[in-house]
Parts: C-alpha cells; structure tokens; sequence
C-alpha cells in the first residue's frame, strides 16, 4: 500500500523554536479569533454537512476541525465523542500547512503519526484525509476531515468531495463574518467607532424595558467637547478627526460593559449608565471629565489639550423613554458651558 508523507517537519512553518510563535502564526490566530466560532454551540448547518461527509465517503468518524493555539477543537463531530484534543496530537495541525487535501493512508506506516496517542488508542486512527479550511486572504482556520480504524485508498473524487466540503464550510463561515460586519457598521459610527444615534435609541428602548421590570434607576451623560470648532479651525478637520476618535476611545475604554455610549452628532456624545443613581452618574463624569482633561491627544498637528462639558440627568417615575432625560441633561450641559466649560452640571 501507498503511504502519503508529507516532507514539512511538524510544527516547522508555525513556530519560531522555543522563542514562541512566529508572526504568521500569529496572525492565523488572529483571524481564527474574527470568525468568533470557537467554542460555540452545535449548529444544524455544520451537523449536516459532517453527516454528508461520512456518509458519501464511507468512514466512520467525520469532523469540522479548528487549530487553536494549544488544542484541536470540533465545531462538528460524526463519530468521535470527544470536543477537542492536544494540538500537538492533531493531524489537522500538519494538514493546515497545505493547499490541498492531505492524505494518510495508513498512520501505523507513517512515521509522523505511529506513535501518536490517537492512533495507538482511542479512538485507534488508522486512515485520515482533511481538507484545509482557506480564508480568502489565505488564511488557514481547521480543516473538513474523515477518519477510518483501517487503511484505505483515496481517490481524486475522493479528493474533490472534502474539498467541495470544506468551500461550503468556509463558505458559511464568511457569509456569517461579512454579516456581521456589515451589523457593526450598521450600529457604529464610522469616524469615532462608538454607537451611533440610532443604535443609542434602540438599545436605550431595551434599557426603559429592563428598567420597568426591575425598578432599576437609569442615568444619562450628555458630553459635548469644549472649544470643537476653535481645534478644527488652528489645527485643521484632520486633527479635529483624530481628536473625535481618540476621545471616543478613551471613553470607551473606561465606561462599564453595560453602559450605552454613542455619537449623537458632532462632538456631542450621549452615555446611559443602568443601575446608576444621579450621584454615582456625577461621579462618574467627573472622572470621565479628569481623566480626558489631563489625557493630550496626539495628532499630526502635536499634542492637543482636550476638555469636556457634562450634564447629568436620571430618568424620572412615568418617562416612557429616554428622551426626557436626555433633554434635561443636555439643557444642563449647555449650563455647563455657559459657566465656563470642564464641568459636570447634573439637572
């Protein structure tokens, strides 16, 4: 019986000795981690098509594999009970470094794999095949494999099925990243990256439904940069660009997961804080207020010094929606710029 044996050492395009992971594995990594489907729950649509595999190509275990850092984990399994095994245990792992399906026809004779712990026991590989999972920037994620406990021949066809398999496997996975993407542009603003004025509003009607079943206090921030038009005027729309982006940031950075902050227009910013009493919403201005005023923002035009106005405002018994309060705290903001600017005014 023919042996197929790959010549690529294992491990020796992936990783740089014992100085850690060379910089294209990295950015396999990377990309694995933006298909955001490791350690997700089984789906019907990767259930079926693991089915068809083992079934049209006659073996008994089938398997949509991804290669994590450390480990080989299983978004679809037919055949094999375990979730995921050591990567340094996978073929999978030696797999992924090809642009084709590769093949094993009898891993007792093959030198890469006799003694490996899946062949010598459970579940007592003999026959392997798997088809790369390609990204369209080249990237390889896992692969389609099918798995026998005796050797067996692999023909062209053969061939032509997994890798058929594995282009509808990724097929779906980029359908599902594109669409996601496309979401996010849809919610965010695509100068700052924070939510835009629509998504505010939207996940505020959320925020008024939790807080009608718990009675939870809700507060809102509205922020406005002090002295915008006079930065875009010295430094140029460039700088006054960066200086937009960079204070979303160094907001986002340090609000709660659970708050919603947005750019309502402008340089004017919205923040609802849930479960926060007016107090706790002072507070946290004024730390929002200090960390941005003593925070320079770097632009190409040098370092610019950035303050901000706030009002503060909590939604009262009876306000059906956030609109209320965020009118209050807006009318309490412009208070605090008209007593001078880098203050918090709550209403």
């Amino acid at each position: 019986m023919r042996v197929n044996i790959d010549t690529q050492p294992p491990g020796g395009d992936l990783y740089a000795g014992t100085c850690g992971l060379r910089t294209d594995e990295v950015l396999r990594l990377r990309t694995l981690d933006q298909y955001q489907v490791l350690d997700s729950q089984p789906e019907p649509q990767f259930n079926r098509i693991v089915a068809l595999a083992r079934r049209a190509l006659g073996v008994p275990i089938a398997l949509i594999s991804l290669i994590d850092e450390e480990r080989q984990w299983f978004k679809a399994r037919d055949g094999l009970a375990v979730q995921q095994t050591p990567r340094s245990q996978a073929f999978c792992d030696h797999a992924i470094r090809r642009r084709e399906v590769m093949v094993v026809e009898d891993a007792r004779l093959d030198p890469r794999f006799s003694d490996n712990p899946l062949v010598t026991g459970d579940p007592g590989i003999r026959f392997y095949a798997g088809a790369p999972l390609i990204t369209v920037d080249g990237q390889a994620l896992g692969t389609v494999c099918v798995i026998d406990r005796v050797p067996r021949s692999f023909d062209d066809e053969d061939r032509e099925t997994l890798t058929d398999l594995a282009a509808i496997v990724m097929d779906e996975l980029e359908l599902r990243l594109a669409n996601r993407e496309l979401a996010v542009l849809a919610q965010t603003d695509p100068l700052t990256g924070a939510l835009n004025r629509r998504t505010f509003f939207s996940l505020s009607e959320r925020e008024m439904g939790r807080r009608r079943r718990s009675g939870c206090d809700i507060a809102v921030l509205a922020l406005d940069i002090d002295h915008f038009k006079k930065i875009n005027d010295t430094y140029g729309h460039s700088a006054g660009d960066k200086v937009l982006a960079q204070f979303a940031d160094q907001i986002g950075q340090i609000i709660r997961v659970q708050d919603v902050f947005a750019r309502l227009g402008g340089e004017e910013f919205g923040l609802i804080l849930p479960d926060a009493s007016l107090a706790q919403a002072v507070e946290t201005a004024e730390r929002l207020r200090r960390i941005v005023e003593h925070t320079p923002i770097h632009t190409d035009a040098g370092p610019i010094k950035v303050t901000v106005s706030m009002g503060a405002a909590i939604i009262q018994p009876g306000e059906a929606s956030v609109e209320p309060a965020l009118r209050r705290a807006d009318k309490a903001l412009y208070q605090a710029k008209h007593c001078g600017r880098n203050r918090v005014v709550s209403a």
